[in-house]
C-alpha cells in the first residue's frame, strides 16, 4: 500500500460515521453494502477494505443489487456534472455517432428485458467493448445477468474505493 493510500485510508477509517456512510454510498448506492463497510471498519489494509466489500457484495440480495444499479447511469450516457460516471465512460466519450446510436438501442433492449440498466466496469474499456459486452449479455438468463452485475459491481466498486482513499489523502 502507498502511503497516499495508507494516509487516506487512515483517515476514512476515522471519519464520523455519517460522513464515512455518505461517501461509500457515493461509490455504491447499496446501503446494505455500505453497512457491511461500516461496521467492519477500521481497516488495516486497502486489501482488508476490498475484501470486505467483496463479502458485501457476495451478501447482497436481488433487491440491495436493484439498489446498487439505480446509481449508475447508463452507458453512454453519463450523468451530467458527475466526473465519475464520465470518467469511467469516457471510452463512449469519443465514440462516432453510429455507435454511440447503437449503444442507446442496446440499452434499451437490455433493460427491457432485464429491467434495469446494462451495467459493466466501463473503466478502460473502449466503446466497441462495451458494445459487444451488452450484445453478448443480452442473451443471458436474468440469474446469469444478476451474477455478472454482481461481478462487475464489486469491480468498479474497488476502483471507486481507491479512489476515495487516494482522495482522502490529499491535503
Amino acid at each position: 500500500m502507498t502511503s497516499t493510500s495508507a494516509t487516506g485510508l487512515a483517515r476514512f477509517n476515522t471519519l464520523e460515521e455519517s460522513s464515512a456512510r455518505a461517501e461509500l454510498l457515493e461509490a455504491c448506492a447499496a446501503t446494505a453494502w455500505a453497512r457491511h463497510l461500516l461496521t467492519a471498519r477500521p481497516f488495516a489494509t486497502l486489501e482488508d477494505l476490498y475484501a470486505a466489500s467483496d463479502a458485501a457484495m457476495a451478501e447482497l440480495s436481488a433487491d440491495d443489487l436493484a439498489e446498487a444499479m439505480a446509481g449508475h447511469p447508463p452507458i453512454g450516457r453519463p450523468k451530467p456534472g458527475d466526473p465519475t460516471s464520465s470518467r469511467e465512460q469516457a471510452g463512449m466519450a469519443g465514440a462516432a455517432e453510429e455507435l454511440k446510436a447503437e449503444m442507446l438501442e442496446l440499452n434499451l433492449a437490455y433493460q427491457e428485458k432485464f429491467g434495469h440498466v446494462f451495467l459493466i466496469c466501463a473503466t478502460g474499456r473502449t466503446g466497441e467493448q462495451m458494445r459487444d459486452a451488452v450484445k453478448e449479455r443480452i442473451g443471458n438468463s436474468p440469474e446469469q445477468e444478476r451474477e455478472i452485475v454482481r461481478t462487475e459491481l464489486g469491480k468498479i466498486n474497488r476502483i471507486r474505493l481507491t479512489r476515495l482513499v487516494e482522495q482522502d489523502a490529499r491535503p
